[in-house]
C-alpha cells in the first residue's frame, strides 16, 4: 500500500482486472472498499477480510452501519448472500504466560441469512443461532472460555472478564469443576440448625 495503489479501494478494483481466485483484503476500513469486496464475492471470488468489533453478530451491524438508511436492505440481502464464515477473536492471557485465542466462529445457514436480512429479534439473535449450530462447529465466545477453562488453559477470572454472558459461564464452570469433584463455591462451614425449630 502506498507503493502499487493508494488506497484498499484502488488496490482491490485492480486486483479484480488480474482474475484472482482468492482476495485477502488487510482491513475493510470504509464503506467503498467493503463494496468492492461484496462486488467481488458476487462475481465467484473467494474475499477474506478482517474488520475490528466485538463478536460475530457485531461485525454484521457494522458493516450494514457503513452505508446509508436508505441502503440498508438492499445491503443486508447482498450480505446474506455472500457471507460464509465469521470468525472473531479475543487473545486472553493464558495460564503460565503468554496469550491464547478465545474464537467465536458463525457460518450462514437459513436463520442467519434472516437474521442478516431483517434483523436481529427476541429468539432469533446471531448468539442464539450460533449456540443452536454448536453441533456443526459453530462457537460462541462463551462456549470458547469453558473450553479454553477445561483444559487448563485460562483461570475462572479471566474466563469471567473475557465472556459475553457471565451467567451463562459462571453456570459452565461450576458443572467443569463438579465433573472434577471440584468446590463451586468459598462458603464452608455451614451446618443445620436442628434446634432453631424448636424454639418456635
Amino acid at each position: 500500500m502506498g507503493n502499487d495503489s493508494s488506497t484498499f479501494a484502488s488496490g482491490l478494483r485492480a486486483a479484480l482486472r488480474q482474475t484472482p481466485k482468492v482476495i485477502l483484503v488487510g482491513e475493510m476500513r470504509d464503506r467503498e472498499t467493503v463494496e468492492i469486496g461484496m462486488s467481488a464475492a458476487e462475481t465467484g471470488h473467494v474475499v477474506m477480510t478482517t474488520l475490528h468489533t466485538i463478536n460475530a453478530g457485531q461485525t454484521i451491524n457494522r458493516i450494514v452501519g457503513m452505508f446509508e438508511q436508505t441502503e440498508e436492505q438492499q445491503i443486508r440481502v447482498r450480505l446474506a448472500e455472500t457471507i460464509r464464515w465469521v470468525v472473531s477473536q479475543r487473545l486472553l492471557p493464558r495460564i503460565g504466560g503468554g496469550r491464547v485465542a478465545a474464537l467465536e466462529i458463525m457460518g450462514n445457514n437459513l436463520r442467519v441469512k434472516d437474521a442478516i436480512e431483517h434483523g436481529e429479534s427476541e429468539g432469533k439473535t446471531f448468539y442464539e443461532i450460533i449456540e443452536a449450530a454448536a453441533p456443526f462447529g459453530w462457537k460462541t465466545f462463551d462456549m470458547a472460555m469453558m473450553e479454553l477453562f477445561e483444559h487448563g488453559q485460562i483461570t475462572e477470572e479471566t474466563a469471567l472478564l473475557y465472556c459475553t454472558n457471565k451467567g451463562v459461564v459462571t453456570r459452565g464452570i461450576d458443572k467443569i469443576k463438579k465433573t472434577r469433584g471440584e468446590s463451586t463455591t468459598n462458603l464452608a462451614g455451614l451446618s443445620l440448625d436442628i434446634e432453631y425449630g424448636k424454639k418456635k
